[in-house]
């Protein structure tokens, strides 16, 4: 559950908060309105640039798609299909990987607003038994900005031959929540951040818990649904198809001397409410336009989304740049990234074997992200300097000019 951060720190690694840190007891929130800087032109010979050269031996093929009233572009460059050469499909489908996270913050929130969770309520009320009793209480809170301190897990943990092999092999929730609480805690609860998928399982359980129905059937009628999704997918764990049109994803297993790519489009996604779903382009945009709206989260619980918590990050993975460095960057599902220019966009990265994508969004909507890469290195992060180059083409473009 930790090799997908390369993802997230290749995003991060352009950014520098532009506001120092508070006080220790103070938590830091995005503005509501308009972006405090002034969003810059889109440039699409820097966009186009940004996935030039696929495919290559390090990703086989990309899309992004920039919207907002500043400008909009969209684009694919390399193949969907590395035996027929097919072009990557710009409406195509893909494993969003711990963009999934946002879909299970929007649901525990609507159930905060519907005052059938209590934020400050430990996990340990909802869920009897589900941790050791030898840990801490827990708050809901905690789990959804990824200060709880639980550990991680090692389930599902293995190179790119091993996941090759068995891509189709899964656990259930609880089987992948034991398995990280048979650790010791990193550290006390609320003292610190870790960005860590051992919270989601534990808050994709608790959405069962509260409502007596599965985690896919929540999101389906509280998410999906509403807003016409049409190919969003919450697929069961033992459901390794990537349904409707979609570039291939490929993992590179070198064996004697020789790298050969490995089909992984066909996976099981029994991440599930850590990083399980299914998704395109479009879907994803109408998704963070409704969250920022205010459309799905009530404004009582929508500032969890945009109040990140002052306490040091720990570990180098992530929230390591600019003047705030080593200080927590999530909030509630999300994270904020702030651009050398002052720009600052809302919003998550994921990874799946084959699958690398990013959805981010400035708080006024002026500017909407979403990328989808098909590295072929495993989680590895090999496809950091494309993710840079996106992000610089998008919210910085003087970072991709050197200017």
């Amino acid at each position: 559950m930790r090799r997908h951060l390369a993802a997230i720190g290749a995003f991060l690694a352009l950014t520098a908060p532009a506001v120092a840190s508070a006080p220790a007891s103070a938590s830091v929130s995005a503005p509501v309105h308009r972006s405090a800087t002034a969003l810059p032109p889109l440039d699409p010979a820097l966009l186009r640039a940004a996935i030039s050269g696929l495919p290559n031996a390090t990703v086989t093929g990309a899309l992004i798609n920039v919207t907002g009233p500043a400008g909009q572009w969209s684009g694919t460059s390399g193949v969907r299909d590395v035996v027929t050469n097919r072009t990557v499909q710009g409406d195509g489908n893909f494993r969003i990987g711990s963009i999934s996270k946002v879909f299970t913050a929007v649901v525990l929130l609507q159930l905060a607003a519907e005052d059938e969770l209590d934020l400050d309520q430990s996990v340990q009320h909802y869920l009897p038994g589900l941790l050791p009793a030898s840990f801490p209480a827990i708050t809901v809170r905690q789990l959804l900005n990824h200060t709880s301190g639980l550990p991680d897990g090692d389930l599902g943990e293995g190179d790119a031959e091993w996941f090759a092999d068995h891509r189709f092999q899964s656990w259930t929730p609880r089987q992948i929540v034991a398995n990280a609480v048979s650790h010791p805690m990193k550290f006390a609860p609320g003292t610190k951040q870790d960005y860590n998928g051992t919270n989601y399982f534990v808050a994709g359980l608790l959405v069962e818990r509260l409502t007596g129905r599965t985690y896919a059937h929540e999101v389906r009628r509280r998410v999906i649904e509403p807003l016409n999704l049409r190919d969003t997918y919450v697929l069961d764990r033992h459901d390794p198809r990537l349904p409707g049109p979609h570039a291939h994803g490929y993992v590179a297993v070198t064996k004697d001397g020789t790298t050969t790519l490995r089909d992984v489009s066909e996976q099981s996604p029994y991440p599930w409410a850590e990083g399980g779903l299914i998704s395109d382009s479009t879907d994803l945009r109408t998704f963070i336009t409704a969250i920022f709206q205010g459309r799905l989260v009530p404004a009582s619980e929508l500032n969890e989304m945009f109040t990140v918590p002052d306490v040091p990050y720990l570990g180098t993975d992530n929230c390591v740049i600019g003047p705030d460095a080593g200080r927590a960057c999530y909030s509630a599902g999300l994270m904020r990234t702030t651009m050398p220019n002052g720009l600052t966009a809302w919003g998550k990265t994921g990874s799946r074997p084959g699958y690398t994508s990013g959805l981010f969004a400035t708080r006024d909507l002026g500017r909407v992200l979403v990328y989808s890469l098909n590295p072929t290195g495993d989680k590895d992060g090999s496809e950091s300097p494309y993710i840079q180059k996106i992000a610089a083409a998008v919210l910085d473009p003087d970072l991709a000019t050197g200017n």
